[in-house]
């Protein structure tokens, strides 16, 4: 009977609790929280799923994008992200790799003046490592590479070019744009970057805003002629110098560098080029060109250095001599490397150098040989 009586006691307390105001508005502010909780997220999914599919359907870095088909206008100056659908496209089978020293090759130039139908894939900075990624997508991506070109800078030279950290720069680079396994390309389009490339190609398309590089890869990135400046750029090539300009003149006697030392110098990037240069098709014409970069840049003759960027030369010839390429050699003290007002700054030259490249290219696809002034030096004939 007590029993009884204590568990009625008790159902009526809890009756009495469900009736209390207080647990009562509890109760309700808990299921109100869930439904909102329930409905943002349920709004938040529709948002990121209206925002996918802006980027989806502009297709700004061209993932849908083959053989046959324009690639898209490029919005963006990052090549890394642009370029890999210009390869995809088919509309190219000529190329040339590269860093910022080969991006003012004007590649319509270059079609006209040495056939093929030439895309210019240099890329701002690029790593080696970077370099092969692209020129291995061009390789897997054309049927018949007819020409390619490839810069090779001083950075293919470096003992370390090949360990991880140097394989990638602060620039963002996609591997999943370079490789074959299209559908795990699209959840990478849910970023706030594609958004702006994707809103930048719809103005484009409304005639609001201008490509941002050619639909080849050219782009006149050094600033006008017209407001070139000579004290400026000086100041540019000697600025790590304390503005003293380096001594040109070869070191006589070269310095003494032991054998155990020249036996341990080492050029580990090239080896990567040998393996890209070989999965190329044998039909393939190959041209290695060390850009003209300022004298500045360039380690002086004679010295430890100077050697063993000799060294590096020598491997890099053999290279070329095993892939029937020709090497065509800018990067030495010339009247063109020589000339400060060549320059904007220690990399890169300016538009007439340019063409006067292009021009001697030409000559040497067509067997003859390039400007007689010493600034190049040519090796191996085109075949």
């Amino acid at each position: 009977m007590q029993r009884t009586e204590r568990n009625g006691e008790s159902q009526g307390e809890a009756d009495r609790g469900l009736d209390d105001p207080r647990i009562a508005s509890e109760t309700l502010q808990a299921s109100a929280w869930l439904l909102w909780t329930r409905w943002f997220a349920l709004a938040a999914l529709a948002c990121l799923l209206t925002l996918w599919g802006f980027a989806a359907a502009l297709d700004p870095f061209g993932l849908r994008v083959g053989p046959g088909q324009s690639p898209r206008p490029i919005m963006d100056i990052n090549q890394r992200f642009m370029y890999p659908q210009l390869v995809r496209s088919g509309g190219f089978d000529s190329a040339v790799f590269g860093t910022s020293t080969m991006r003012l090759l004007d590649p319509a130039t270059l079609s006209d003046r040495l056939g093929g139908r030439f895309a210019n894939l240099a890329m701002n900075a690029a790593t080696p490592w970077e370099q092969t990624q692209m020129a291995e997508l061009f390789t897997r991506q054309v049927a018949a590479p007819k020409l390619v070109l490839w810069g090779i800078d001083g950075t293919w030279c470096a003992a370390d070019a090949t360990d991880a950290a140097k394989r990638l720069t602060p620039r963002p680079f996609p591997p999943w744009l370079y490789d074959e396994i299209g559908w795990r390309d699209w959840p990478q389009l849910m970023n706030l970057t594609t958004l702006e490339i994707a809103a930048r190609l719809l103005a484009h398309r409304l005639g609001l805003m201008p490509a941002r590089i050619r639909g080849d890869g050219y782009e006149v990135f050094t600033p006008p002629e017209a407001l070139y400046d000579p004290a400026r750029a000086r100041r540019h090539l000697y600025a790590d110098r304390g503005g003293v300009a380096p001594i040109q003149a070869p070191l006589v006697p070269p310095e003494p560098v032991a054998a155990q030392t020249r036996a341990q110098w080492r050029s580990p990037a090239l080896a990567w080029l040998d393996q890209a240069l070989g999965r190329l098709p044998t039909a393939t014409r190959i041209m290695l060109v060390l850009p003209p970069t300022h004298y500045a840049t360039l380690p002086r003759e004679g010295t430890a250095e100077g050697q063993r960027y000799a060294a590096c030369k020598s491997e890099l010839a053999a290279v070329a001599s095993r892939h029937r390429a020709t090497l065509v050699d800018y990067a030495r003290a010339s009247p063109i490397t020589s000339r400060d007002d060549n320059y904007w700054d220690p990399l890169h030259f300016r538009l007439p150098i340019a063409r006067r490249i292009e021009t001697d290219l030409a000559a040497v696809m067509a067997g003859q040989a390039p400007t007689a002034d010493g600034s190049v030096v040519v090796s191996g004939e085109m075949r």
